[in-house]
């Protein structure tokens, strides 16, 4: 008899429905501007891409089928929910961003890989999500705060936009960097932050069949407050790992000193793997507030994901490849 071991992200198909309260379209849809301005000798492809009169050009491709692969044993976080309780430090360091980071232009929006590649370039977001095939993933988000949420993303591996970037054989870094407008994003006029905000994660783990960079959630284009219309999602990491709203990517021999790291580097490390056993300086992460139930649930390693990510950090002895 053939028996299938119930893995710590299997969910009851029950449990996988929609989202339960839906974001006004025309919240999702607006925003009109340029970021990013194309380097000379550069390849541009799609750089003109955006949409007129604050559509969304994209919008009809969504939704889009879910990778059944990825579940987990939790309900989805209510959308609203979601919407209304984010970290987005450009935008504020509270949660309740979501009014402030409206101001932010999403269309055009160009995003820059450059560093240890065959040859830099630029491409327009809308032009990189239509050669992607797009899916939907349902994971977990374990915030560095202990709390957490369950997500559907839609997106495509990053391991596809490696592909597209064709690194050099002495790249072994990536380092990601969000945008950079004070004039829009209040947070960045705080001048004792390091912006713009950066993390940096190895090739191995950008290539791993769990990382992500999600360009919509709930079956709509990503909101601005979730990071629009770019980011990246490591599941198995804590979330300040999944940066958001990504101009740049530069491929490296050396290894990127993150946002967090630069700022508090005794509490925030270049890993930040899940480990309920390795408390943060300030806090346990033993447990998690589930929120949407506010239960309190033990914390898993990896959140869960061990199996497809534990292989990865086997050379680190010495790091802490926690925090």
């Amino acid at each position: 008899m053939l028996i299938k071991p119930n893995r710590p992200w299997n969910i009851p198909e029950a449990f996988a429905t929609a989202e339960h309260v839906a974001l006004d379209r025309r919240t999702l849809l607006t925003g009109a501007g340029v970021l990013g301005a194309a380097a000379i000798g550069w390849p541009l492809l799609g750089k003109r891409s955006g949409g007129e009169g604050g559509v969304d050009p994209t919008a009809s491709l969504y939704p889009v089928a879910r990778n059944e692969k990825w579940k987990i044993d939790r309900p989805l976080t209510a959308e609203q929910l979601n919407l209304t309780y984010n970290n987005f430090y450009e935008f504020g360091s509270h949660k309740e961003i979501s009014s402030a980071s409206q101001a932010l232009n999403i269309r055009p929006w160009v995003m820059r890989i450059e560093g240890l590649v065959e040859k830099p370039l630029e491409i327009g977001i809308d032009d990189l999500i239509r050669r992607m095939q797009l899916e939907e993933r349902v994971y977990r988000h374990r915030c560095v705060e202990a709390w957490s949420m369950t997500v559907p993303w839609t997106g495509f591996p990053m391991a596809e936009l490696v592909k597209l970037a064709k690194p050099l054989s002495s790249a072994a870094y990536l380092r990601i960097e969000t945008f950079h407008d004070p004039k829009v994003a209040s947070g960045q006029q705080q001048s004792w932050y390091p912006w713009p905000y950066v993390e940096g994660i190895t090739l191995n783990e950008a290539t791993n069949d769990l990382a992500f960079l999600a360009t919509g959630a709930y079956g709509k284009p990503l909101p601005k407050q979730m990071g629009a219309p770019i980011r990246l999602h490591l599941p198995w990491k804590y979330g300040f790992k999944s940066i958001k709203s990504i101009v740049r990517i530069t491929f490296t021999d050396k290894r990127p000193k993150g946002f967090w790291e630069t700022v508090q580097s005794q509490e925030y490390g270049f890993w930040a793997n899940v480990n309920p056993e390795v408390p943060h300086a300030r806090w346990s992460q033993a447990t998690e507030r589930v929120l949407g139930t506010n239960s309190r649930v033990p914390t898993v390693i990896y959140n869960g994901y061990g199996e497809w990510v534990a292989h990865l950090y086997k050379d680190t002895q010495g790091q802490n490849v926690f925090f």
